[in-house]
């Protein structure tokens, strides 16, 4: 088994007492194929330094607060790119809900506006309704006075017919009729043609 990755042997002993290799199972381990996935990625600060022997690293005096190193300005490109891109996307997410609202809330408005059209329109028909409702009792009061007037007009014109027909001429007898034979009279008539 090497250091890299770990393998299973079966073995099997035969009766002489050797012990032969039947079948090898070879599986990765995780911790090694997560090392092994790393990338050694660029420093972000690099050395300002001009040691070029080992002397003079190790002679070197220690460092002060302004010779602490320079930011690598390929790296500082990198993350403002990085960081752009992310604001640039999160405007974008931004922009696109609210044009979904703004398109969410004219839709409200124009149905606010057709409900609040139809809720005038049932007004003003329940204004025409009552309106026509209370002139109703005016018109049956009118139609009871007419009614009574009619009926009155009848009976007297009844007992003409009446008075006629006992004491009036010979010629005028003849041709008038009161209301209950001339009604009868013409309820026969009817039914006569009818057939």
């Amino acid at each position: 088994m090497g250091s890299s990755e770990s393998t299973l042997l079966s073995s099997q002993k035969s009766e002489d007492g050797i012990t032969t290799v039947s079948e090898r199972f070879q599986d990765v381990d995780p911790v090694l194929q997560k090392l092994r996935s790393l990338q050694i990625a660029s420093p972000i600060l690099t050395s300002a330094s001009t040691d070029s022997s080992l002397t003079d690293i190790l002679v070197r005096k220690p460092s002060t607060s302004s010779d602490t190193g320079v930011v690598d300005t390929k790296v500082l490109v990198e993350l403002f790119s990085m960081y752009q891109e992310l604001q640039e996307k999160q405007a974008h997410n931004i922009n696109k809900r609210q044009e979904e609202i703004e398109n969410k809330i004219e839709l409200v408005d124009a149905l606010a506006l057709k409900l609040l059209q139809r809720y005038n329109y049932s007004v003003s028909a329940m204004k025409t309704a009552s309106s026509h409702l209370s002139g109703v009792d005016e018109l049956q009061v009118e139609l009871g006075v007419l009614k009574g007037r009619l009926t009155e007009v009848m009976s007297n014109c009844d007992a003409l017919c009446n008075r006629i027909a006992a004491e009036g001429p010979e010629p005028l007898r003849s041709s008038i009729k009161p209301f209950a034979e001339a009604a009868n009279d013409l309820r026969t008539t009817t039914s006569h043609t009818s057939r």
